[in-house]
């Protein structure tokens, strides 16, 4: 006869709900903040004379994108909600080291590519955009930003369905 396999029981309580609230919202603010950045840097790469030019100048005023910093809330809340759980979950859970590494993944790629190159794009921006000389290092920018940012939105997906499933 097969072992019997039973499902662990959902922790319910507020402050269990309050740390997954605040977890799932530093993911959404985390991630989509750098969406946006890579979608406003494929814009900004279209030139000054494009429609929309000035709200991306705007977007790229100079300065620390701290709403996409709210990434690094994620872990943090992550195992407060494990240590909240009243051992429903484990930090060795698959789902959740699965979880982990897509979030460090996912921190690299912000850390070497998106916010280097946001700020390049700041000070691009901020200076004389258009500029022939210019352009190339700002062309190069913007594709690294969008590209980086492009895989941050394939991590969060896959994040999402993980720990949705706890496969």
């Amino acid at each position: 006869m097969a072992p019997v396999m039973v499902a662990p029981t959902v922790p319910t309580g507020a402050v269990y709900t309050i740390l997954l609230m605040a977890h799932v919202l530093c993911a959404v603010i985390g991630f989509g903040t750098m969406v946006v950045t890579g979608v406003q840097a494929g814009r900004a790469r279209r030139g000054p004379s494009a429609p929309g030019a000035e709200a991306v100048r705007r977007y790229f005023r100079p300065g620390v994108n701290w709403a996409g910093r709210a990434l690094y809330g994620v872990p943090v809340f992550g195992f407060a909600l494990v240590a909240a759980s009243d051992g429903a979950w484990r930090s060795g859970d698959g789902f959740v080291v699965v979880g982990l590494v897509v979030w460090l993944v996912a921190a690299v790629l912000a850390e070497v590519a998106v916010w280097p190159g946001e700020r390049r794009i700041q000070v691009e921006l901020t200076g004389r955009w258009g500029d022939a000389e210019r352009a190339r290092p700002l062309a190069r920018d913007c594709r690294q930003v969008s590209g980086a940012a492009l895989v941050l939105a394939v991590l969060f997906v896959a994040a999402t369905v993980i720990m949705i499933g706890k496969p």
